[in-house]
């Protein structure tokens, strides 16, 4: 297929980079010159800032920008491409949003003769460039058939949540609020081993092959224990993640107070100036612990 791709961060990049693996032609979209470049040297078709200029040629869309500001910008502002696609090309929204504005999205590509797949995604980096991403999508059944190669091509397992726009976002918020509570609570933890005085790699090692461990102390504590905050995913990832659980929440009239606090740990860490470090630098809003490493720039 003849695939645009929108946004070429560590997801979008990865998904990408997969698609063209697969043999579809892929047509990159971000404003960053070398994320172009890379995707380029790698065998796309073609990559430019802005996907009005290949919309009319392309047979699928899949949005992997940072939240629902870039996506409704992409789609329906200035230089929107959902009046250019050509008629009834299936649209695959994998960016973390809200339920109501996966929703609208829904309404809006429906009314410009659109069909959309609400498919967020989960996995990292290093799993989008595997092609081996988790789905959580929700849509028809005609949007499951027409982006079934694009799926094929970047994900490892398709969750069919519903056939209801909306309830893909849901899942994926859903999601959000367990990621994030985690690292928040493995960063509590080893910022409190700092404390007691003991090693880090210790600590690590302990919870990892004990009852406490989960994936997300596992692959964030490492970054901690080698003092590595080069972003994979940032803390204001987790900033906006965490806002889009609490508003959820807030919304439904349903308490939320594990997800609450974690928001504003990394909402501290934000303000604190480690907002674009790797989403376990939260632990540096722990006062008077001194941890290994240096920031990313050095």
């Amino acid at each position: 297929m003849r695939v645009m791709v929108v946004g070429l961060g560590s997801m979008g990049m990865g998904a990408a980079l997969s698609l063209v693996r697969a043999g579809h032609e892929v047509f990159g979209v971000d404003p960053r010159c070398e994320a172009r470049a890379e995707l380029r040297y790698a065998g796309a078709r073609e990559t430019g800032p802005r996907g009005l200029d290949f919309a009319c040629r392309v047979e699928a869309v899949l949005i992997l920008t940072v939240n629902a500001e870039q996506v409704e910008s992409v789609l329906f502002g200035e230089a929107g491409i959902a009046g250019k696609l050509p008629a009834g090309t299936p649209v695959m929204i994998s960016s973390t949003v809200s339920a109501d504005d996966a929703r609208r999205f829904g309404t809006d590509l429906e009314q410009a003769g659109h069909m959309m797949l609400d498919a967020p995604v989960s996995g990292g980096p290093a799993k989008a460039r595997e092609g081996a991403m988790t789905v959580m999508a929700a849509g028809s059944e005609k949007a499951f058939e027409r982006l079934a190669p694009v799926l094929d091509a970047v994900a490892e397992r398709v969750f069919r949540i519903s056939d209801r726009i909306g309830d893909g976002a849901a899942v994926k918020v859903i999601h959000q609020l367990l990621a994030g509570v985690h690292i928040a609570a493995g960063a509590e933890a080893m910022a409190l081993a700092t404390r007691a005085g003991i090693p880090l790699e210790t600590m690590y090692e302990v919870v990892t092959n004990a009852a406490g461990n989960s994936w997300m102390f596992e692959n964030r504590m490492r970054h901690v224990v080698d003092g590595d905050y080069t972003p994979r995913s940032t803390v204001d990832i987790f900033v906006k993640d965490l806002g889009l659980v609490t508003d959820t929440g807030r919304a439904l009239g349903f308490p939320l107070p594990l997800a609450s606090t974690a928001y504003t740990m990394f909402a501290s860490a934000s303000m604190a100036g480690y907002g674009r470090w790797d989403d376990s630098a939260v632990i540096k809003m722990f006062p008077g612990i001194t941890l290994p490493g240096k920031n990313p720039e050095e």
